[in-house]
């Protein structure tokens, strides 16, 4: 199955977390819903990328742990050493949702380029296959947005895909170098307007239009950010659903 229109779920939003430690996940609202986004439902076949943290043994365990729970077919995709699939773009486009895992934004773009990974999955998107992310899985489909790809100070990162034309701030409101960080990138000029996430919520894009805020739980907002002409960022708290999963 294929979303209706080309579907991008931006978001600050990921696994619950269990009592047994770091590994111990389940699916999130948030992927039933980009499962639902796709028009697939409980089958809805997953592809997970985790360039943004080096395809690291443990969490891709993990998560196909977390979703054997489930009816969903998951899948991976991996570049370190090397490509796990002869064919990537035949893998890629035949699945409903593709999720990108946080980490280094920076270095999940370069990657992704070396490999004409960004070809297939705009390829892809095109052809209604869900594209999501967490985090650096947010920002990537952006112009760019605040990481700390770079080290423990945030800095502006402005080389994404920038398939959405705007800037996108996550983490919002759970690290607290990232909400001023976000305004002062925008109000010099560095990034463009955009949107931002607190930990739990997401952005739906149909296109490249903003069509939706939603979240995991009540509390988590998204927001629209606005440079003036006098060089001053209006932040706007945006409408935001709270998903019923």
């Amino acid at each position: 199955m294929t979303a209706d229109e080309p579907t991008i779920l931006a978001t600050s939003a990921g696994f619950r977390r269990g009592e047994h430690g770091l590994y111990d996940l389940s699916p999130g609202p948030i992927h039933h819903f980009a499962a639902e986004l796709s028009n697939a439902g409980p089958n809805a076949k997953f592809c997970f990328l985790l360039q943004a943290t080096g395809d690291p043994e443990n969490w891709i365990g993990a998560t196909y742990a977390a979703f054997a729970k489930t009816g969903y077919r998951t899948s991976h995709v991996q570049l370190f050493p090397m490509p796990n699939h002869r064919d990537l773009r035949a893998h890629l486009l035949d699945q409903d949702v593709i999720w990108v895992g946080g980490g280094s934004v920076a270095n999940l773009c370069a990657v992704w380029r070396v490999h004409g990974l960004d070809e297939i999955l705009h390829e892809a998107w095109q052809a209604g296959v869900v594209l999501g992310g967490v985090s650096a899985g947010s920002i990537c489909w952006h112009q760019g947005g605040s990481t700390d790809s770079f080290g423990l100070m945030l800095r502006g990162f402005t080389d994404g895909l920038g398939w959405l034309p705007y800037s996108n701030g996550v983490h919002y409101d759970a690290e607290e170098q990232r909400r001023p960080m976000m305004h002062q990138l925008i109000a010099d000029g560095t990034l463009g307007d955009g949107y931002a996430t607190d930990d739990g919520a997401g952005l739906v894009y149909r296109g490249t239009r903003l069509a939706e805020v939603v979240a995991d739980k009540e509390g988590p907002l998204g927001y629209e950010l606005k440079r003036a002409a006098d060089g001053t960022v209006t932040e706007t708290p945006l409408p935001t659903r709270v998903l019923a999963y």
